[in-house]
């Protein structure tokens, strides 16, 4: 016999193999599935529990810094000296440093990734904004970088970060001391945005909001060693924690507002150091600066100038801002036997929105942020009226103006309390809870839009807010998935930046505290989780992570369907099947027997023919009648009742009882549309018109997140089924929430017709 062979690849014979002996490999893709992979093994820096580990280390940078505010050329100019402390286990060879200003330097690649498209009409400050404004002479200028000893130091420039090469390895535990002197143009925040910049009002005086604006150490770390991504405008910042001796000078007549507490209060009146003593003590804002005096000082510019110096310690940045127009309120919070001092400046165009509200829109975040989390740990905290919002320690820049007549909107009042809440509530997340904003957004941005809907709520029933309420995001959850961008996205890559990384994290956190884990549970593991990771660098493992071990619940469902995917929650009820007992007593249920027939409609023959008078042949001739036409189908025979009691003397008293009990059943099957797997909230209507809601865990979900079934046994007739009707999941189609469904009426309006 002559052989045959077969050549094979390798491949094939790989997939021959995995045929013959049946071993189909198969993917995991449970919703339910743990988030082993995607987080990031435990280890002594970061434990399993979520926790800092007992290796867990971080570095520090102090600063001390003396700045020029130069009003007539808009520029600024600084110099400092950065002690940088190494208490990372590693030998460290060069730093990094961020130079945020360089996003607006000519050779920025912030304008060049930006898409755009031609528009029917434009305008030349339309183009300028497309090529980043060419005239416009913006970043850092670094003068000199030098040693402590006055020698210098080889530094490279790469766009928004300076590696500065150190003349031998800095070793762990040591300390290293080094100089940076520069300037920068400040830009028009009116003309080009920005959080940082200057504004000029109509008289000629201008308002500044200095910020990101000295060189700092960007963030080393047990994760990413230097955190060293590029600023391109949207991913905010990293920063190492540390202490600053700030000394300001600027005009002498400008009040300047800033992170840190004031060192020298020679530079107030004896009537300001006086004011803004009684305001320690007061319960209302009392004025250290009024609106009269601030009127006064605006309309004449002084000529000399004036030194403004803060200190402030284990902070991670430092801001403030400038301006001859600022009117200043306070008034003392008390934490725990110690006087927070909040603090507002404003123009007099915020006069009647921001001396009403801003600093008690401090102190109520302060109180309920605190009960969230910890108590504040600074002993200040400002809002600055510069009609923009961004946050720094103890200090942040906000918006809210009234008309020229001194009126406002509904929505500028709410707009204006919403970002003030907003900015405050920043330090606590990411100020103090220091996560990475550049890599993160959600991490802080959601987390605290999460606790700024919790303090709307407290500050007056029925606030309108814009994030929070489930029902806020179904417009976002039900768009074009292509269009959308799991929550676990990197700063600079988010679709629809507003809804990813502040709308659907905050949702996603209040369906857990009040669906999902329920307040007591959720409260305890949220305010763990800030009070292991205060003053600390959190990941987004270490918040997973902490929430599960404080809570004891497995979430793992929930950060996966809400925070690693772009599924929605649309829950229908599918089918309702009716169940009724057959009790097997002949009386009882002949009895529904009739019941049925007797509602059961004739037949449009039956009608027609009893219409035309119809008389049948039998009707005709009697004599055709016999024994089944006199039968009582309906009657119970002696036999019938035999049967019963041998049957009824089998069961147990609970048998008999539950029997006696007269229950109801119904099969009701849900069906998982949207892909999100969320807990199925069900309201059952019951004949008598009350109604009972029942929950039921994600979990059913485990075995067949497509289709689930579940029974519902209840003591009265149930008339309709009603899902999720206190709008918890953020369910986006409620059409199919209703069985019986209920059909939406459509609302037409009639127009007058023409005579």
């Amino acid at each position: 016999m002559k052989a045959h062979f077969k050549l094979f690849t390798l491949s094939s014979l790989l997939l021959l193999s995995s045929t013959v002996f049946g071993q189909k490999e198969a993917y995991n893709n449970s919703k339910f599935k743990q988030l082993d992979e995607e987080l990031p093994t435990p280890n002594a820096f970061r434990t399993g529990s979520g926790a800092p580990g007992h290796k867990y280390w971080q570095q520090k940078a102090d600063y001390t810094i003396e700045a020029l505010l130069d009003e007539e050329k808009h520029q600024l100019h600084g110099i400092e000296t950065i002690t940088y402390t190494n208490n990372s286990p590693d030998n460290i060879k060069y730093l990094w440093v961020q130079l945020d200003q360089n996003m607006r330097a000519t050779n920025s690649s912030t304008y060049k990734i930006r898409q755009n498209k031609i528009k029917e009409q434009a305008n030349a400050s339309y183009f300028n904004r497309i090529d980043g404004f060419p005239d416009y002479d913006g970043g850092h200028k670094v003068l000199e970088v030098k040693n402590a000893d006055g020698t210098d130091l080889p530094y490279t420039i790469n766009q928004t970060m300076m590696r500065v090469d150190l003349p031998k390895d800095l070793k762990s535990g040591d300390s290293y001391t080094f100089k940076v002197k520069w300037f920068y143009n400040i830009n028009d925040r009116s003309l080009m945005g920005g959080r940082g910049g200057y504004e000029t009002f109509k008289d000629g005086n201008t308002l500044y909001t200095i910020t990101q604006w000295f060189p700092r150490m960007a963030v080393y770390d047990d994760v990413n060693g230097w955190q060293n991504k590029q600023f391109l405008g949207r991913g905010e910042f990293a920063l190492t924690f540390g202490d600053y001796d700030v000394k300001i000078t600027v005009p002498d007549d400008h009040i300047v507002a800033s992170t840190g507490v004031l060192q020298d209060s020679s530079v107030l009146s004896e009537t300001q150091r006086e004011r803004l003593e009684q305001a320690k003590t007061s319960e209302k804002p009392v004025e250290i600066v009024t609106k009269k005096e601030a009127i006064k000082n605006e309309k004449k510019k002084g000529k000399g100038t004036k030194m403004w110096h803060y200190k402030a310690e284990n902070v991670r940045d430092f801001a403030f801002g400038s301006s001859r127009k600022f009117i200043w309120d306070a008034m003392g919070v008390e934490q725990n036997g110690k006087t927070v001092m909040a603090m507002s400046y404003y123009p007099k165009d915020a006069y009647n929105l921001y001396n009403r509200y801003s600093t008690e829109a401090i102190a109520h975040t302060i109180e309920v942020y605190s009960r969230m989390t910890f108590e504040y740990p600074y002993p200040v905290a400002i809002s600055v009226e510069a009609n923009n919002g961004m946050e720094y320690p103890m200090i942040c820049f906000n918006y809210g103006r009234q008309d020229k007549d001194g009126n406002y909107s509904k929505r500028i009042k709410y707009g204006m309390l919403s970002v003030v809440i907003h900015e405050v509530g920043h330090n606590y997340f990411p100020m103090i809870v220091n996560s990475d904003e550049r890599q993160w957004t959600w991490m802080d941005e959601g987390l605290n839009s999460f606790l700024q809907f919790v303090a709307e709520q407290e500050w007056e029933k029925n606030y309108p807010s814009m994030e929070g309420f489930p029902d806020n995001i179904i417009e976002y959850m039900e768009g074009d998935p292509e269009g959308i961008s799991p929550i676990m996205t990197n700063s600079e890559s988010i679709k629809q930046f507003g809804w990813n990384a502040y709308a659907k994290p905050s949702v996603a956190l209040n369906i857990l505290r009040e669906t999902v884990m329920g307040r007591e549970l959720f409260d305890y593991a949220f305010k763990e989780y800030a009070q292991r990771w205060k003053f600390k660098h959190p990941t987004p493992a270490d918040f997973f992570r902490t929430m599960e071990d404080a809570s004891g619940m497995d979430l793992d469902w929930f950060w996966r369907g809400w925070f690693y995917t772009t599924e929605a929650c649309d829950i229908s009820i599918k089918e309702v099947k009716a169940l009724s007992l057959d009790t097997q007593n002949p009386e009882v249920e002949m009895n529904l027997v009739k019941q049925q027939e007797a509602d059961k409609k004739p037949s449009i023959t039956e009608i027609n023919n009893e219409k035309a008078g119809l008389v049948t042949r039998v009707d005709k001739k009697p004599e055709l009648k016999d024994f089944y036409n006199s039968y009582d189908k309906y009657e119970v025979t002696e036999e019938d009742k035999m049967k019963y009691e041998k049957y009824a003397s089998s069961l147990n008293d609970k048998d008999k009882e539950w029997i006696a009990a007269n229950k109801f059943a119904y099969q009701v099957d849900f069906e998982n549309i949207g892909g999100l797997v969320m807990p199925i909230i069900i309201e059952l209507k019951y004949k008598d018109g009350t109604t009972e809601k029942r929950y039921i865990p994600a979990e059913i979900w485990k075995k067949d997140d497509l289709v689930v079934s579940k029974v519902f046994v209840t003591d009265q007739e149930v008339v309709a089924f009603f899902l999720d009707p206190n709008r918890e999941t953020a369910d986006i189609d409620t059409s199919n929430n209703h069985f019986p469904r209920i059909k939406p009426v459509n609302r037409f309006q009639l127009y007058k017709s023409k005579k």
